[in-house]
């Protein structure tokens, strides 16, 4: 059949242009190689034996995404696997599918926040466990390369409509007050025309406690108002000012795919997700009498800090959801986050969940009880540079630089380069895939951040402007 593009798997997923080089055959393709690999897992032999073929799949709302999962799931089925189609789904949906139903993967056919015109998959293994470029990616595309886009379709299909399981699983996360409309808040909810335009309707208009305002719910068209991406902070605008319109408690922007979220309070401040994390963590180290919790290393210092205040571990990891999950297996951990808006709960298989995050917030504003501005006061301990970009060439070369100038630094290579002099620290990673430094820069006051980040500069190479 010839050689897939490179462009088509990237580190932790499938993604890419539609319909060159991402079309039906190559999905075909890719359907064949993951039914390949997931039948061939180790472990298939505690699942009950009428599961041992079954993969769940689902799509999110693009124009091009019900004709490629189908084309996947006819490559999955010319392998033998028995396909589980559950339909437009947000994307922990699927592997919610796969743990509830006991199956031996899943895939959701999404591009998460990339432009209309791309299209992907994201791949899970037994457990929902995520399938990157470490964990199997590499072994699939190695097998849809090798594969034609043709084969007797052998294994069966049943669309399965799980919103009432998924319902309650993720109002383990929902406090009782607003369920029952005891308690109330008013909420402005960016669905970015993206699933969260589907799953919040399906889950949360209807609890007798939540007043949602819906900003671009609309999600069958194909369109974007604007980039499905809350991490970009002009695309949080709609959200801020309907929340300052409206007088919302607080208010919420959801990414392409909804398993990622951004949050704001009620006068409109961006609240970074390192600080949720820390907030957050507190509440689910007191319900489960202490324990670990994870963030990335980019996190500020009053992660760690409010961790260990509320009787924790604070645990750092290295950026991405693989590690993130990973470091949550790995020590037993309660909760989780990232500062691009992933958040991991140990009750939803150490997987992250935009719905379940949404949760845990209203359900912590409705038990302080105090403005969300206010709560939220007390994690805002330093001052941040945001990340910021640098072009060079030869990044390694550049990050040694930066440990040879602060040779009195405490210094860790966990991800990137990380360097501490107490008043001050960054961390700088490379780019996977672009000649790019990232750099994360936290001091004790502004000018400190302005005069370091000044210093360090010649060191990386030439900054982005954005």
């Amino acid at each position: 059949m010839g050689r897939m593009s490179k462009s088509v798997f990237k580190a932790y997923d499938v993604r890419a242009t539609v319909p060159d080089p991402l079309n039906e055959d190559v999905a075909f393709r890719i359907g064949r190689g993951a039914a390949s690999f997931l039948l061939a897992q180790d472990g298939l032999d505690a699942l009950p034996e009428a599961n041992r073929r079954s993969i769940v799949v689902g799509r999110d709302m693009r124009l091009t995404s019900p004709s490629l999962a189908k084309a996947l799931q006819d490559g999955m089925r010319a392998e033998g696997a028995d396909v589980i189609d559950v339909g437009l789904v947000d994307t922990p949906f699927v592997p919610f599918g796969v743990n509830h139903l006991g199956c031996i993967g899943g895939v959701q056919t999404t591009a998460s926040h990339n432009p209309a015109h791309y299209n992907g998959f994201k791949i899970s293994k037994l457990h929902g466990k995520p399938v990157g470029a470490q964990t199997g990616l590499i072994e699939i595309e190695t097998m849809a390369d090798a594969f034609d886009a043709t084969g007797d379709i052998r294994g069966g299909h049943t669309e399965v409509d799980l919103w009432k399981p998924y319902r309650a699983h993720v109002f383990q996360m929902l406090g009782t007050s607003l369920q029952d409309g005891s308690q109330r808040l008013k909420i402005a909810i960016d669905a970015s025309n993206g699933m969260a335009g589907t799953m919040v309707p399906k889950l949360f208009l209807d609890v007798p406690g939540l007043d949602i305002v819906q900003i671009n719910f609309e999600n069958d068209t194909g369109t974007f108002v604007h980039e499905p991406n809350p991490l970009v902070e002009a695309n949080l605008q709609q959200t801020r000012d309907a929340v300052k319109a409206e007088g919302c408690d607080l208010g919420i922007c959801f990414d392409g795919d909804a398993d990622r979220c951004m949050v704001v309070d009620e006068q409109g401040g961006i609240i970074g997700c390192d600080l949720i994390t820390g907030w957050l963590g507190q509440r689910f180290l007191k319900q489960a009498n202490g324990g670990c919790v994870v963030f990335d290393l980019r996190s500020s210092h009053s992660t760690a800090e409010l961790v260990r205040e509320g009787g924790g571990e604070p645990i750092r990891s290295r950026v991405g959801h693989v590690f993130m999950k990973q470091a949550m297996a790995e020590h037993g951990a309660v909760f989780g986050g990232e500062l691009s808006g992933h958040f991991y709960f140990s009750e939803n298989f150490n997987a992250d969940s935009g719905a379940m995050a949404f949760a845990s917030v209203c359900t912590a504003i409705i038990e302080d009880g105090r403005p969300f501005s206010e709560i939220i006061a007390g994690a805002r301990r330093y001052c941040q540079s945001g990340e910021i970009n640098f072009v060079v060439e030869d990044k390694d070369a550049a990050m040694e630089r930066l440990i040879a100038a602060y040779p009195d630094a405490q210094s860790d290579r966990l991800d990137g380069v990380t360097v501490d002099l107490g008043d001050w620290w960054c961390n700088v990673r490379a780019s996977n895939t672009e000649p790019l430094l990232r750099l994360n820069l936290e001091a004790n006051s502004d000018d400190v951040v302005a005069n370091k980040v000044a210093e360090i500069e010649p060191l990386l190479g030439t900054r982005v402007e954005h």
